[in-house]
């Protein structure tokens, strides 16, 4: 294979890292995976450019699946009882408010008397 541009190069790097998560400013400049494939794209420009497109892709389609994953099914992270409390109200129905007795605070609930 022909020996590549350091322009393609370039913008697969630039596309690996509009992949990753942004990072504040106040951090490293890179973290370990951005280091990691710079060093790799930097050192081996005889790999094949299709690989790296091919793993590029792969990269994207996994980003896109986690968001249509937490899209549509947004109680995965949710305990039981609010996944009810909005199954409920999906289908136009509220939760009745749970019954909490006057001596639910420790005292007895009989004023004193015994």
């Amino acid at each position: 294979m022909a020996s590549t541009s350091p322009t393609k190069l370039r913008a697969l790097y630039r596309s690996f890292l509009r992949e990753l998560p942004s990072r504040p400013l106040s951090e490293k400049s890179r973290s370990p995976l951005q280091a990691r494939i710079r060093n790799t794209i930097a050192s081996k420009p005889a790999t094949s450019v299709e690989q790296t497109e091919q793993f590029l892709h792969y990269v994207k389609s996994q980003r896109i699946y986690a968001t249509l994953l937490e899209r549509y099914n947004p109680g995965m992270g949710m305990d039981e009882e609010e996944r009810v409390r909005l199954t409920a109200r999906r289908v136009g129905m509220n939760l009745p408010e749970e019954f909490a007795p006057e001596g639910s605070d420790g005292s007895s609930g009989n004023g004193g008397q015994s």
